[in-house]
Order: structure tokens, then C-alpha cells, then sequence
């Protein structure tokens, strides 16, 4: 048996393409040890998840399009543990996404995580990233990866979430969907997807309208994503995807006081109506990758892309308000070679590349009053950019052992030009560099049950936002600012007992020095400073087993104490030793029990057609919300339930949803705004809600 397992994983030391998804598995394994959604690696040097000393979870298609109007990652990835994305109801600062405490300290936006969508980076050169430029009703699956093994995508990967465009099908098809729910949201999709000859075509484009559970926050939204695939030849791929994010409004409610939100959680912060707080954004992106296999056992991979990206936003600052403007361009390349081999009789696959990305911007801002520019006080150009050169390897030492190591050099490097002198000449230019080792073992104790450990070792640079204000808010380039540097260390079991069943269970310690702090935060501008240390322990646990052939049960569960571990200062406030880091849950949990009409073996979902419903519980712990810990919310607790049935038409399909969620209608505070310097912390959560949803699927 081991030594059919050995061959086996030898078979599976292929050629990584770009979008580092596993191509292939050796069925003789698959439903012995893991199921069958699942099997898939974010990792460089291509292992099966199973074997693969890495925390990596998958959502599949039918979880996405089963969890809501697939507006917010939100929806899904609250299933993945380890994972804390809070949707705000706030589309003017999108997601508050964390990884293991990485990225809570983001104001807006994403930080401290790599975004990937179809092996393109999502995220800029100094770490900055947006959720929703990820199309997710065209998106097929979404990978999360955690620990170590994420710190070979370079600077601010505390995590990597990596999304894939779906494939076009053989058999062309059109997909239309329309949802509507909750403060008049109105959600529309519309798909073609199919192959002529030896092209492949993806094409999506949606829409999205609510006027949002809080005052003005209202949204407007508008999104395409195109995908063509070809193959020059029988050894060569080609992807090109082109996608537009249009957001033309999205009103910013901003944060309340913990007085606003016992007496109208609805309600909008300070001076937001009166003063207009919003935010406009346009992004456009074109980007291709390529594979080509030199023979059975090397292969060559490269990527290109470039974008624009223009952001306008309005906020409350000052006597009338404030304006801030944003015309980024980006674009990068990369460069990848795999090859598998074999030393002294040892199975090797490595793999060694280069990357590199720059985002340009101009930076303007003035004074606005009654939500329009009346002044400009601000003019400077800003780039980032970073150039990175990695190498993975991948060895099977015996049967029962498998090791990965990994390296990869890293240079950051962020200037900005002061154009506009009347307040002093706020220019500046700062590097940072690092080395990001890592190495993992993997112990096979049998063919159900895999033991691993790992370490690593990253690296944080602040992001052109965070040093685009000095202290006390001067608008001037901040190069007091060092790069975070942190320690990992991780342990980890993955056990598949059954073909329907699996269960994955990981301890993890992280060690920070000079950790990216928010030190005041004000009306849509955020300071930032280092603290001295950080320590962060925690578990995460997550399952899945067929409890019957119609039922399903599905585990999600973490706990971390993220904590500073030397005492600070940060002005004049005293930040003690053993605080908690704000802005991350203590504890997290999902869980979901699923029936189907028809059976589910050999799927997690089951067929599209009959019916399905489900229930769904969800609890969070506290979380605070500033650094000297005198302010937090609550934990919470609710209840979401989702019913939808599928019927044939013809030779295609219409499927019906319906969706309620916080069935209690429990009232508490969804996610907060950390050291908010006027105590407008918390961000409420709506009340019970619903959503219907229809989904017709028509052959051409």
C-alpha cells in the first residue's frame, strides 16, 4: 500500500501552472483520504491539500452560489476558520478581512493578505488589496491558504486567498440570475460560457443596488469579467482575462458611538449626510498568463498584466469635509520554472521564479463642502513597487516523510513626489528588504491521517496609505514607518476517516516585532506606528462528514489571543503589555447542517435539481476596538436559514433561493473601526433579513 502511495505521489509531482490549482489526483486515494471539494493547493511546489504541510481550505461553486447573491466574500468564506471576514455594510471600505490576526487593522480595503484572481495579483506592491474586485458569480472555486507556506507570495502575506475563473464549458451555455432582498437590493447576473474549436470563452457581467441597512449607505455597483482560453499548440495554454469594476456610488455611513448605537443603529455617523461621505471608484484590468510544458517533466510559466484604478472619495474631516483622489496605473510580470526529478533516488519537484509589480499613483486632496471639491491642498505622485525572486522544493524522503523548503528575496520600494509646496515639501522615499524562508515536514502515520509542522518567517511593509499621513494627520510622507518582520510556527493533523469525512485541526504561534498599529483614526484618515511586539496562539478546527446520504454537517471553528507583548506608547496613551490587538475576534464559529433530497455521496452538495435546506449557526467573541482595550462588542450569536429547489427545463436547469438570515434578529455590532479617534468604533449589523434568488442555466 505505501509503496503504491509512493508512486502515486510521485505521479502527482508535476508542473505547476500558473493558477497553481492541482490538475490531477490519484483516484486510488481520493475518497480514501480527503473529499472530493477540497483537493487543491495554493502551495508553489504542487502537492494534494491531503499531504501538503499547509493549512488550505477550498469553497467550490455550488457553496458560492448557495450563500447568498455572491455580492461579498463574506458569504462564503466564513466557513474557512482561521479566516475572520466581516462584512461592514459599508461598500465605501469594503470587507474587514483578517487572517490570523493579519490585515485587522485595516480602515478600508484589505491588507496584510495576498489576493490572487487567476494567478494575477490582486494586491498591490506595498499590500494593498479589494475584495470586491473578485467576480464571484463567474468565480468556480476560492482557495485559502494559511501559516508559513503563504510567506513565499512575498510582502503581506500573512495569508493568500486565491480565486479561479471558471473554465467554458463544451457544451455552450447562458446563465441569467436575479436576486432581491433586504433595504432594496436588487442583484443581476448575466453569463455566457462555452467553446468554439480550441477557444474557450467566459464572459459575466453583473449588477448590484441597495440602499443599505444604514443611512447613506446607499451602493451602486457594476462588474465584468471575460476569460479566453487557448492553446497555441498540444504543450502550450494561454488564459486572458480582462474584468471592470465600476462602482459609481457607494455612500459611507461610517462608524457610531456606543451611545448611537444603543439608541439607532441604523443611523449614519457623524456628519456623513450632511457632508456627503462617499466614495466612487472605476477599475479596469487586463491580464494573461501562459504555461508551456518544455516535456513530461519541466515546464515554464510567465504572467503579465495591467490596470487603472481611479478612486474619489468624500469625507467628514474639517470644518466642511474633505476630498481625497486616487488615478492609479499597475501592471507587473512574472516568471516561473518547474521541473520534477529525482536525487540519489528522492523525488524532487521545485520550482524558482521571479515577480515583479509597480502601482504609480497621483494623489490629490482639498477641501470639499456639502459633498463637492471647493479647494485643493494636495498634489504629490507615490509609487510602489517590488522585485522578488523565490525558490520552493519538494521532497519525498520515504513512504512516510515528505519535506518542503522554500526561500524567496524580497525588495519593496515606495517614492512620493510633493507637487504641491505651499504647506512644506512633504516628499520621501523609503526600502525595504527581507528574506522569507520556510520549511515544512509532513509525517504520513497511514493512508487516513497526516501530521505536519512548518515554519516561516515574513515580512509587513505599511501600505502608500498608511505612510500617506504623518503624525497628528499631517498629510506628508510618513518614513518613520519600519516593515513588520514575524515568526511562524504551526503543527497540524489532517485526518479523512471516510470517503465523506474529513477533519483538519491546527495550533499556530506567531511572534511580531514592530507590528503595524493604527494610531488615530478620523472622519476616513488613519495614522499609522510600529508596536514593539505582538504574540498571537491559536487553534483552528474544521470538518465535514455525511451523517446520512441526504445529510451533511460542516464545521468551521477557530479561537486565537492575539496580544501586545511589550508595553507601548502611542501619543500620550500607555498601551500595557498582554492587551489585546484590536479589531480581531477571539473566537470564531461556523457551523451548517445541510439536507438534500437527493443523495450527496461523492459531493458536498449534491445535484442542483431537487431540494436543498439548510441551517446555519455562527458565533463570534469579542472584539475591541482600540489598543488600550476600554472599548469592544460584544459577541454575538445567530441563526441563517436557506431553502432552494431545481427543476429541469429542457435540457437546462432553473433553480429557486430563498435566504434568512439572523433569524433571531439579534442585534449587535458586525465589525468596528480600530482607535477611532472620536470614539465612532462600531460598524452595526442588520437585523433579520432575506434575499430570493433565481438561477436559470440554458445549453446552447
Amino acid at each position: 500500500m505505501h509503496q503504491a502511495r509512493k508512486q502515486c505521489d510521485r505521479a502527482l509531482f508535476v508542473k505547476a501552472p500558473l493558477t497553481l490549482a492541482v490538475t490531477a489526483l490519484c483516484s486510488a486515494f481520493v475518497s480514501a483520504q480527503t473529499l472530493e471539494d477540497v483537493v487543491v493547493s495554493a502551495s508553489r511546489a504542487q502537492q494534494r491539500s491531503f499531504d501538503a504541510p499547509a493549512a488550505i481550505q477550498s469553497v467550490d461553486r455550488a457553496t458560492i452560489e448557495n450563500a447568498g447573491p455572491q455580492v461579498n466574500l463574506s458569504e462564503s468564506l466564513n466557513r474557512v476558520p482561521g479566516l475572520t471576514i466581516l462584512n461592514r455594510q459599508n461598500y465605501a471600505q469594503d470587507l474587514q478581512v483578517s487572517i490570523r490576526g493579519f490585515g485587522a487593522r485595516s480602515a478600508f480595503g484589505i491588507r496584510g493578505i495576498r489576493l490572487l484572481v487567476d494567478g494575477i495579483p490582486a494586491t498591490t506592491p506595498d499590500g494593498q488589496g479589494q475584495g470586491s474586485s473578485i467576480s464571484l458569480a463567474s468565480t468556480e472555486r476560492i482557495e485559502v491558504l494559511r501559516g508559513p507556506l503563504a510567506l513565499m507570495y512575498g510582502n503581506s502575506s500573512g495569508g493568500v486567498i486565491q480565486a479561479f475563473t471558471r473554465d467554458a464549458p463544451e457544451q455552450p451555455e447562458f446563465t441569467a440570475q436575479i436576486y432581491a432582498g433586504s433595504f432594496d437590493m436588487r442583484r443581476t447576473d448575466w453569463q455566457y460560457a462555452g467553446r468554439v474549436g480550441d477557444y474557450g470563452l467566459v464572459a459575466d457581467y453583473s449588477t448590484f443596488d441597495t440602499d443599505g441597512y444604514r443611512d447613506n449607505s446607499k451602493t451602486e455597483r457594476k462588474q465584468f469579467n471575460g476569460k479566453l482560453s487557448f492553446g497555441p499548440s498540444e504543450k502550450t495554454r494561454v488564459n486572458v482575462v480582462f474584468n471592470q469594476f465600476d462602482m459609481p456610488l457607494a455612500q459611507d455611513p461610517l462608524g457610531l458611538t456606543a451611545a448611537q448605537v444603543v439608541a439607532n443603529p441604523a443611523q449614519a455617523g457623524n456628519n456623513a449626510v450632511s457632508r456627503g461621505a462617499r466614495k466612487i471608484v472605476l477599475q479596469n484590468q487586463l491580464g494573461s498568463s501562459l504555461v508551456h510544458a518544455i516535456d513530461t517533466d519541466r515546464s515554464v510559466s510567465a504572467r503579465l498584466y495591467y490596470g487603472t484604478r481611479d478612486n474619489l472619495q468624500y469625507q467628514t474631516l474639517g470644518a466642511t469635509g474633505a476630498w481625497v483622489g486616487l488615478n492609479r496605473t499597475y501592471y507587473g510580470t512574472g516568471l516561473q520554472y518547474n521541473e520534477q526529478t529525482q536525487i540519489a533516488g528522492t523525488a524532487v519537484t521545485w520550482v524558482a521564479g521571479y515577480e515583479f509589480d509597480r502601482s504609480r499613483e497621483t494623489r490629490q486632496g482639498g477641501v470639499a463642502a456639502l459633498g463637492e471639491k471647493r479647494s485643493t491642498t494636495r498634489n504629490e505622485d507615490n509609487q510602489a513597487e517590488n522585485s522578488d525572486f523565490f525558490v520552493q522544493a519538494t521532497a519525498l524522503m520515504s513512504d512516510k516523510v515528505s519535506v518542503v523548503a522554500g526561500l524567496r528575496y524580497s525588495t519593496v520600494r515606495f517614492t512620493s513626489d510633493d507637487n504641491y509646496l505651499s504647506d512644506g515639501d512633504g516628499s520621501g522615499s523609503t526600502r525595504y528588504q527581507a528574506a522569507s524562508p520556510v520549511l515544512g515536514l509532513t509525517y504520513h502515520a497511514s493512508d487516513s491521517l497526516n501530521l505536519y509542522a512548518n515554519y516561516g518567517k515574513g515580512f509587513e511593509s505599511p501600505t502608500l496609505a498608511e505612510v500617506a499621513y504623518s503624525g497628528g494627520g499631517t498629510p506628508a510622507f510618513n518614513t518613520l514607518l519600519n516593515a513588520s518582520s514575524s515568526q511562524h510556527y504551526e503543527l497540524g493533523a489532517k485526518w479523512a476517516p471516510g470517503p465523506q469525512s474529513r477533519l483538519d485541526f491546527t495550533l499556530f504561534q506567531i511572534d511580531s516585532s514592530d507590528e503595524l498599529v493604527v494610531a488615530s483614526s478620523n472622519g476616513g484618515n488613519s495614522t499609522f506606528k510600529n508596536a514593539p511586539g505582538t504574540r498571537r496562539t491559536g487553534w483552528e478546527l474544521s470538518g465535514s462528514t455525511l451523517l446520512t446520504p441526504h445529510v451533511r454537517a460542516t464545521l468551521a471553528a477557530s479561537r486565537i489571543d492575539a496580544t501586545f507583548s511589550q508595553t507601548f506608547t502611542s501619543g500620550t496613551t500607555r498601551v500595557a503589555s498582554g492587551n489585546k490587538i484590536p479589531g480581531i475576534p477571539q473566537s470564531f464559529l461556523f457551523s451548517e447542517l445541510l439536507w438534500s433530497g437527493r443523495a450527496m455521496t461523492g459531493s458536498k452538495q449534491g445535484s442542483g435539481r431537487g431540494t436543498q435546506a439548510g441551517l446555519e449557526f455562527t458565533q463570534a467573541g469579542r472584539l475591541y476596538a482600540n489598543d488600550t482595550n476600554t472599548a469592544s462588542a460584544d459577541g454575538y450569536a445567530t441563526l441563517n436559514a436557506r431553502v432552494s429547489h431545481g427543476w429541469a427545463v429542457g435540457a437546462g436547469s432553473l433553480t429557486a433561493y430563498a435566504r434568512i438570515d439572523n433569524l433571531t434578529d439579534e442585534r449587535y455590532v458586525g465589525s468596528v473601526i480600530v482607535n477611532q479617534a472620536l470614539s465612532q468604533f462600531y460598524e452595526p449589523a442588520p437585523g433579520r433579513n432575506w434575499t430570493l434568488g433565481l438561477r436559470l442555466v440554458l445549453p446552447l
